[in-house]
């Protein structure tokens, strides 16, 4: 057990940086990525992507830092937040596709690419894949039980939200009136009562 809860510290650790590191590398520049295209952009992005992944795993003993032991309660806890985070994968897996999460559409020529989801659990949050990224790491965190997972569990959260302003901004420039109309009736993170 507590090999396979190292193994969750280090996932969380190693490779939840580079995760917010590739969508930090993509919103903020998308206008140049667009003119070297998206294989230059996939390739350059996600080698350094794995280059931070690499240079952490190096120095990830320090980055678990202690094991605060296997916890009855944070391992309900993870395994509650886990099962939330799956829900909505199932569902948000109907209207994102790889192509989409890798950011493709965004990077096509002209920023015109994709269409607005706003279909099945895109008509009741923006950004269920953001949400489930954070109950992901919080689920792996609690069920690894590491100082380290648990920090950036928490860092996740401020850090997930800063990509969704970025890319926000994006796809308002991208949809225009569509994507206003769309953020005034939807809300971010958290479905509206009832709705």
């Amino acid at each position: 057990m507590d090999s396979l809860r190292y193994f969750f510290a280090v996932l969380v650790v190693c490779f939840v940086p580079p995760g917010l590191f590739w969508w930090f590398a993509i919103h903020p520049f998308v206008a140049a990525w667009r003119r070297v295209g998206p294989a230059v952009t996939l390739v350059l992005v996600g080698g350094l992507s794995l280059t931070v992944a690499g240079a952490l795993y190096a120095v990830r003993d320090r980055l678990v830092m202690d094991d605060l032991g296997t916890n009855p309660l944070t391992t309900l806890a993870a395994a509650a937040l886990l099962s939330a985070a799956v829900a909505i994968a199932l569902k948000r897996r109907r209207h994102l596709t790889n192509r989409i999460m890798l950011g493709v559409p965004e990077l096509e020529e002209g920023g015109h690419g994709g269409e607005l989801l706003d279909q099945g659990i895109y008509s009741r949050i923006r950004h269920p894949r953001y949400v489930e990224v954070i109950l992901g790491v919080a689920a792996y965190a609690a069920f690894a039980n590491f100082a380290g997972a648990w920090i950036v569990a928490a860092l996740t959260i401020p850090g997930v939200h800063l990509v969704v302003l970025l890319e926000e901004r994006e796809l308002r420039a991208r949809f225009s009136d569509a994507y206003i109309d769309y953020a005034s009736r939807v809300p971010r993170y958290i479905p509206r009562r009832g709705g």
